[in-house]
């Protein structure tokens, strides 16, 4: 139990990534509020660790609305008296060619993966300091944060942005003891890649199986990772705990790849 007594924001919790996350900071002892647009999956996140015995929370939250953000992290401190972990991992991606993205596509990508994460970082901070105890900002990233994609621009340039803004808010608050970490997964097998791939992404036909329908994580692994097998949302969500946790209390401004040795 390395997080009892402490008090978590996770976005993104309805599925994936954001609910692997909710659950496994909730099972070491950390109070999460979950939050999220799709309700369902954000009251399902929500049961799955109330049935486990966790402290849990749901908010409805679109992360690109300030008001909103104000709201969560004033429902948390209400509820918990805390803050001490904020995972920005909501996110969204949209398979195009620079040429044939629209202005909207590039906007919507921008308001959520990258100003979503500014503005969960702007607000839970003050938080943070008042407890005088520090804090963990876990921001999710991607390979396509650390290496260009094609077909991936928008998506590229929004998780390279979260990878420097990471470093800056390090620095930033090192003297209040806040770290600030990004984590980079590669492929993991979780439901945007359907999402992608209903974008037509060309540059990824390669990677189409003869006689398949679709595109899937594993088949895009097998093609780039040497581990040839697509991650579960609960690799990373390890990975978000360590860097919750005060086994990681000598890391800030760092990147924690978990890509299976895609970027090797």
């Amino acid at each position: 139990m390395k997080l009892t007594g402490r008090s978590a924001i996770v976005t993104g919790g309805a599925s994936g990534i954001g609910r692997a996350a909710a659950i496994a900071l909730a099972a070491e002892g950390c109070a999460v509020m979950v939050t999220d647009i799709d309700d369902a999956g954000g009251e399902e996140t929500l049961a799955l660790i109330e049935k486990a015995g966790g402290t849990v929370g749901y908010r409805h939250q679109d992360v690109a609305d300030e008001a909103t953000w104000i709201q969560v992290v004033a429902d948390t401190m209400a509820a918990h008296g805390r803050l001490d972990i904020l995972v920005n991992n909501a996110g969204i991606g949209s398979g195009q060619l620079v040429t044939e993205m629209s202005l909207e596509a590039w906007n919507n990508q921008v308001a959520i993966n990258l100003t979503g994460v500014f503005l969960g970082t702007k607000h839970a901070i003050p938080s943070m300091r008042k407890g005088g105890n520090g804090g963990s900002i876990i921001n999710i990233s991607s390979v396509a944060g650390l290496e260009g994609s094609a077909g991936l621009a928008g998506y590229c340039a929004t998780k390279g942005g979260v990878r420097l803004f990471t470093k800056a808010v390090a620095k930033e608050y090192a003297a209040d003891k806040i770290r600030c970490n990004s984590v980079h997964p590669g492929i993991i097998d979780t439901p945007i890649w359907t999402k992608i791939d209903e974008g037509g992404l060309d540059a990824m036909e390669q990677l189409r199986a003869p006689g398949a329908n679709s595109l899937n994580a594993d088949m895009i692994a097998a093609a780039g990772a040497p581990l040839g097998f697509a991650g579960l949302p609960e690799d990373i969500a390890n990975g978000i705990v360590f860097l919750a946790s005060d086994d990681s209390r000598y890391m800030t401004g760092s990147e924690l790849v978990i890509d299976g040795g895609w970027t090797a």
